[in-house]
């Protein structure tokens, strides 16, 4: 059971998907086994497990940071095994936004450079670069805090920008990596709110957290136990 109807058609789907490292020596670790989901479009989805359950492996393997030991995975139905490393790093540009726990902006940026810093990869002219960082900064509620610096803004307004710059490429996939973990309980609420309003406005939101809390607000919540995932019905 992987809890999306047979007719969706998937943003992302695994099919026995399994990580193994050192795989044949005396020192091997099996990671993630078996794993199948199928994630649709607009869709908030959360994967929880202690630390060493799993779900950061499966969160590199969503995310094309690392390739499978075997098993299959479709992102936007393209079979990322038949990409080459150009290839796949397009994908990662194009289709996924990626937000971390620490934040990881640049200190002597502004918050309009960092949002920005993407399009730079991408070869955006600069006053297309600072147009779409502008709108970005203002879908997250910071169009206000363009010029300011890190440490200039709070937790919260960090994490914002953070979100700004995952999302500058409008990408389908929006992974999240405990990003409510150095946030105080109110604040993480207000970043989880924003994260609803990202699925309503069509995108898919995976939610990597090792609280139940936090997982609740998903629609759906993915379990993981020793490299084993198990679905859980979980309404936001």
């Amino acid at each position: 059971m992987n809890g999306l109807a047979p007719e969706v058609v998937p943003v992302i789907e695994t099919r026995a998907l399994r990580k193994v490292y050192a795989e044949g020596s005396e020192a091997e670790v099996v990671a993630l086994q078996g794993a199948d989901m199928r994630i649709g479009q607009g869709e908030f989805i959360a994967i929880m497990g202690p630390s060493g359950s799993g779900k950061s492996t499966l969160m590199n393997l969503i995310g094309c940071l690392d390739t499978p030991t075997s098993g299959t995975y479709l992102c936007d139905g393209v079979d990322v095994a038949t990409l080459d490393r150009e290839q796949l790093a397009i994908l990662r540009r194009d289709k996924i936004g990626f937000v971390f726990q620490g934040f990881n902006l640049l200190p002597r940026m502004t918050a309009e450079e960092n949002v920005a810093m993407p399009l730079g990869y991408a070869q955006v002219p600069p006053a297309e670069r600072r147009r779409l960082a502008l709108e970005a900064l203002d879908a997250v509620g910071l169009g206000g805090r363009a010029s300011h610096r890190p440490s200039e803004l709070s937790g919260g307004q960090q994490q914002r920008v953070a979100i700004a710059r995952a999302l500058i490429n409008r990408p389908a996939i929006l992974l999240a990596d405990e990003p409510t973990g150095a946030l105080d309980s109110k604040t993480g609420e207000e970043i989880l709110a924003l994260f609803k309003r990202l699925r309503d406005e069509g995108h898919t939101v995976v939610l990597i957290t090792h609280d139940a809390e936090v997982a609740a607000h998903a629609d759906r919540t993915y379990v993981m136990r020793d490299g084993e995932m198990h679905i859980e019905g979980a309404e936001a």
